[in-house]
């Protein structure tokens, strides 16, 4: 069922939102070549305790057998990772790699959800056409968030426009709503058909999160149950916020 969001329920996404746009903040002053991932999970989880919020990635349960809960408090997938990567103080991050990076707070029972991807040190052309792209099919989407529009719009603008640029978008894994819970209805896919879907209406929360991959958008499952690559071993970017409908434009919550 797709919650609609009262004036104190929305006040408290802000200030969760703002939370999780804080973490970035802190995240991009740091990321760099030699750290570790885990690293970086322990400055988020840091940042995001001092403001008050908790990160609902960690021990996430998906209800598989054989799947732990999620153990860190973010997602880090590094090149070819796509979403889900687990955070470790094996894994070092090198001049060149393409970093996405995933997270969740709750603060007042309430959720903020965002992904970036950061390019560290210096990086292929190609890696960084990806990331603009990636972010721009966010805006893309965004331009049809709007009252009395369907959630297709939004999936079949996100859809479009990577593909016109060259890229795929994963079919397996969306975007949703959000609230109280992490996951709320509606489900947002990164393509779709126009028209098609629910109506938005004011006061629904979203979080819109397009997921693109330089070559084919087949995608494989780690041994760990949680990190997504590409097949081909080609390059992935993300980019999310967490949205709120408005009488008139989207609100972005997830930037400061």
């Amino acid at each position: 069922m797709v919650t609609i969001k009262s004036k104190k329920e929305i006040a408290f996404m802000r200030e969760v939102c703002k939370v999780v746009a804080i973490v970035y903040q802190e995240l991009e002053q740091n990321i760099k070549p030699g750290m570790s991932t885990w690293e970086l999970d322990q400055i988020a989880e840091r940042k995001m305790r001092s403001l008050g919020a908790i990160p609902a990635e960690k021990g996430y349960d998906i209800g598989i057998k054989g799947v732990p809960p999620f153990p860190a408090s973010l997602c880090v997938s590094i090149n070819d990772e796509v979403i889900h990567g687990i955070p470790s103080k094996d894994r070092i991050i090198k001049e060149g790699d393409v970093v996405s990076i995933d997270t969740v707070a709750l603060k007042n029972g309430y959720h903020g959800d965002a992904a970036r991807t950061f390019l560290v040190g210096k990086t292929s052309k190609e890696a960084e056409r990806l990331v603009q792209v990636t972010k721009q099919a966010f805006f893309e989407g965004i331009q049809y968030a709007k009252v009395g529009n369907r959630i297709g719009d939004v999936c079949h603008a996100i859809g479009e426009y990577v593909h016109s640029q060259g890229y795929s978008v994963i079919k397996e894994f969306q975007g949703h709503g959000i609230g109280k819970e992490m996951h709320e209805d509606p489900g947002i896919p990164n393509y779709g058909k126009a028209g098609r879907g629910i109506r938005l209406e004011a006061g629904m929360t979203l979080a819109i999160e397009p997921m693109v991959i330089a070559g084919k958008p087949n995608i494989l499952e780690l041994d760990d149950g949680w990190t997504i690559i590409t097949e081909d071993g080609s390059l992935a970017a993300h980019y999310e916020n967490t949205i709120l409908i408005t009488e008139k434009e989207p609100e972005i919550l997830t930037i400061l």
